[in-house]
């Protein structure tokens, strides 16, 4: 099984989009990208973390390439808000991939790149190595699952 990790926006929605894939194994929304390793949801949304709201994905690369997610990953927002997806604004919001090995990181520059000349140099998604990923409180797991089931 391989990994990503992908900020677009308030980790809801992407990823209930995400987990409808085939070839997605697991979703798990956590926090990526600060200062610090464990952080809260009221520290991440108050700004100063520097942690971005994100979804990580587990999945079988026989069925479903990193390319194959990162192309989603720019389906599935607007990649060229800056610090925001919609009216969630903040830098918690923003549009980033978190690479975990530096074949993770071409793919991401060259699909990027390619949305980048499509949009005609527009796109605010940035590419960062993992740093200080934290699992969310439980409460934001599965949030629409756990909402239609009530």
């Amino acid at each position: 099984m391989q990994l990503a990790i992908l900020a677009l926006g308030c980790f809801w929605g992407p990823e209930e989009k995400l987990s409808k894939i085939k070839g997605i194994t697991s979703t798990e929304v956590g926090y990526c990208g600060g200062n610090n390793p464990n952080v809260t949801y009221e520290e991440v949304c108050g700004g100063t973390t520097g942690h971005a709201e994100v979804v990580k994905l587990g999945f079988d690369d026989n069925i479903i390439s990193y390319e194959g997610i990162i192309r989603f990953f720019f389906d599935f927002h607007d990649p060229t808000q800056i610090d925001g997806q919609g009216a969630n604004i903040g830098t918690n919001y923003r549009s980033e991939i978190f690479y975990n090995s530096e074949e993770q990181k071409k793919t991401a520059e060259k699909i990027l790149n390619k949305q980048n000349e499509k949009f005609k140099g527009k796109i605010a998604t940035k590419i960062s190595k993992e740093k200080n990923y934290c699992k969310a409180e439980e409460y934001h797991q599965k949030y629409f699952q756990k909402k239609s089931e009530k």
